[in-house]
């Protein structure tokens, strides 16, 4: 009798009495081709063997469940709880809206047929309820509640408790610990013979705004010889030594003259170093142990590459995303802003690795581009130009969702009766020198240097009351561009103005201008199309089967909530968390529904970002299910369905069945 696979989730976190419980409350259950699951049979937890079943609502096709024998590359086989209701009930409330629709819906639960000789195990419902009620992490990956599933991933990932508003600093801090002491900012090397005086070794430190100079001995021609010889370890016996503030105060406190004491009799000639090459927890467990604040940092050829302060680290490992901030703050070239970009994108790495929540992620993201953005125009153009003008990003990233470095969507808003001969000419230099730091140019050409996102206010606003009377598909574009703006740097009271006007230009447009403009959520397939793609072919060519995120699940999900948004007057706030916020306040939609929609949002981002790391899919737009987990395929299922509720619920809502 095939036997559950404990290495696998849900079971995986079991304790070895729950795993002897499930054991006696399992047995096999045999699905012939087209046969269906009985409705005193929907009490169980399945996990498929082998063969395939097809997940149904009201006879329509959902979803497939596959057992090891179809691919290869399966993580693992395939299980769902027949208990389950469908994510796209609502339950009937006193909202209104949108929400109101959504009454008419049927409480039907799912059925389960195989499309092929399927062999199950079948789990009773009460044990596994049992160990739920006392295994939380077993409860948060079984719950009926997407939220409390998508945690569960977050918390597999990191394998470390998730705090509920996502952010966890000590999980930054254990992958910090890894990296090189070399990705720490490092103090300069200034280097005094040791034969000079603490006067002139005063002045350096001071000049230098340091606290210390290494110290070249007397003999170093002997000591680089004895090395040489010796090839002491790490530090023990290195060429130089190092004189610091307190030594010179201890010098003055022993009444010693400092213009004529040599820097030799104070200086500690025992030094410690460290190789650039290891890891910032070496590091600090040597200043720990030996009671040092600085490290002398050699590098590969045997040369001091600078010097590791503790206050410095310290900092880089507590506020790491900070100490990008203040890099990008003092880049002085673009080279030097370069080098903090790349620290950007490792920084994003490092989070996701750690099961930092998307949302948090992305947000820090946007706040560290909106950085970059502002000394990148302030390296540009000078400060007239800076106070008339102000510069903003669009979609995703004007929204807070952009963590990858895709195209870019900017303006440039100029106050009304200013000019500059040169403005399309920075606008140039802007946008290419973007492109050279990895943020690609705009395919739609939804940029400065394109010269209708760069005007005066007056006209601006005269162009945005244009888009709200035509019905050109290009000016929804252009609206949803606008719509989605954020302020990088400038004279943010240009944004606000733009602000109020599109609510005045909302106000005054068509009743039926939101209906048209909703329609876009619904351009792409069926989400029942994209999960159908799931289901190998047992013949004949096969085809892709990648889904793509972006068309099945982020898009109709932004253009559906920015819809509501502008139906709503919700027009201060970019971001789809916070228009949610807004149309909660507003009771265009329930609490539940908008953190359904919110947490499917951030797994779709998640899993574009995990492809983007793992492969050299920049857009990385699409996923292949089968290289999912079980746990990630099904809440990938969840997440579509989601998806497809919502689209349903604006076709209801904007009638947009009736052309």
């Amino acid at each position: 009798m095939p036997h559950l696979d404990f290495t696998q989730p849900p079971f995986d976190v079991l304790s070895l009495a729950e795993r002897q419980s499930i054991r006696k409350n399992t047995q096999i259950r045999y699905l012939a081709k087209d046969e269906s699951l009985p409705a005193e049979e929907l009490q169980y937890l399945y996990v498929v063997i082998k063969g395939q079943i097809e997940q149904l609502l009201d006879g329509k096709f959902v979803a497939s469940y596959l057992g090891s024998n179809h691919s290869d590359h399966l993580n693992n086989n395939d299980w769902f709880d027949s208990r389950r209701l469908p994510e796209s009930i609502i339950e009937n409330s006193t909202q209104t809206n949108i929400d109101h629709l959504s009454k008419t819906e049927t409480r039907q639960p799912y059925q389960f047929r195989a499309s092929e000789d399927t062999l199950l195990l079948q789990v009773d419902g009460k044990a596994v309820d049992k160990i739920s009620a006392q295994n939380h992490l077993v409860r948060q990956m079984l719950s009926d509640k997407l939220p409390e599933r998508l945690k569960a991933l977050q918390q597999r990932r990191s394998h470390k408790p998730i705090d509920r508003d996502g952010y966890n600093d000590q999980q930054e801090v254990q992958q910090i610990m890894l990296q090189p002491v070399i990705d720490v900012s490092l103090l300069p090397v200034h280097i005094v013979d040791a034969n000079n005086s603490l006067f002139e070794a005063a002045h350096i430190m001071t000049k230098a705004g340091l606290k210390h100079v290494l110290v070249r001995p007397l003999n170093h021609l002997q000591h680089i010889e004895d090395t040489h010889i010796k090839n002491t370890h790490q530090g023990t016996g290195h060429l130089l030594g190092i004189l610091t503030d307190t030594d010179i105060c201890r010098a003055v406190s022993d009444q010693q003259n400092p213009a004529t004491t040599p820097c030799q009799r104070y200086a500690n000639f025992n030094l410690r170093t460290i190789k650039s090459s290891d890891e910032i927890g070496d590091a600090l467990l040597t200043m720990t142990r030996y009671r040092i604040h600085r490290l002398p940092v050699i590098d590969h050829n045997g040369d001091v590459a600078g010097v590791l302060g503790q206050s410095d680290m310290l900092a880089h490992i507590g506020h790491h995303s900070q100490l990008i901030s203040i890099q990008i703050e003092q880049a002085k070239d673009f080279a030097s802003l370069d080098t903090a970009v790349e620290l950007i994108g490792r920084y994003i790495r490092a989070q996701h690795q750690n099961g930092v929540k998307i949302g948090n992620i992305s947000r820090m993201v946007q706040t560290l581009n909106a950085q970059v953005f502002t000394k990148l125009w302030q390296m540009i153009v000078p400060d007239d130009v800076m106070n008339n003008t102000c510069v903003i990003v669009m979609g995703s990233e004007g929204r807070g969702e952009q963590i990858m470095r895709t195209d870019q969507d900017n303006a440039l808003i100029m106050r009304d009766g200013y000019t500059h001969p040169d403005l399309a000419q920075f606008a140039d230099i802007f946008n290419n020198q973007l492109a050279s730091l990895g943020y690609p140019l705009c395919d739609g050409n939804i940029m400065m240097t394109n010269p209708m996102w760069r005007q005066p206010l007056q006209p601006f606003m005269t162009q945005i009351s244009l888009w709200f009377r035509n019905t050109d598909p290009m000016h929804s574009i252009y609206l949803s561009a606008i719509l989605d703006s954020e302020y990088v740097c400038g004279d943010e009271s240009l944004l606000m103005q733009v602000r109020a006007h599109l609510k005045h230009s909302r106000k005054q447009s068509d009743p039926m201008f939101v209906r048209q403009f909703a329609r876009a959520a619904l351009q792409f397939g069926d989400v029942n199309q994209w999960w159908q793609k799931f289901v190998p072919l047992l013949g004949g060519k096969p085809t892709s089967p990648d889904i793509d995120l972006k068309k099945a699940g982020i898009f109709p999900l932004v253009h559906g909530i920015r819809a509501l948004a502008l139906e709503n007057n919700v027009l201060d706030v970019p971001s789809t968390k916070n228009r949610l916020k807004a149309l909660v306040e507003v009771q265009a939609i329930n609490q539940e529904r908008a953190d359904n929609l919110l947490e499917a949002l951030e797994f779709f981002m998640a899993q574009r970002l995990s492809v983007a790391l793992s492969t050299d899919d920049k857009h990385a737009r699409e996923v292949d299910p089968i290289t999912l987990t079980a746990l990630e395929r099904d809440l990938l299922k969840e997440c579509l369905s989601v998806v497809k509720s919502f689209k349903n619920q604006l076709r209801q809502h904007y009638q947009l069945e009736i052309t």
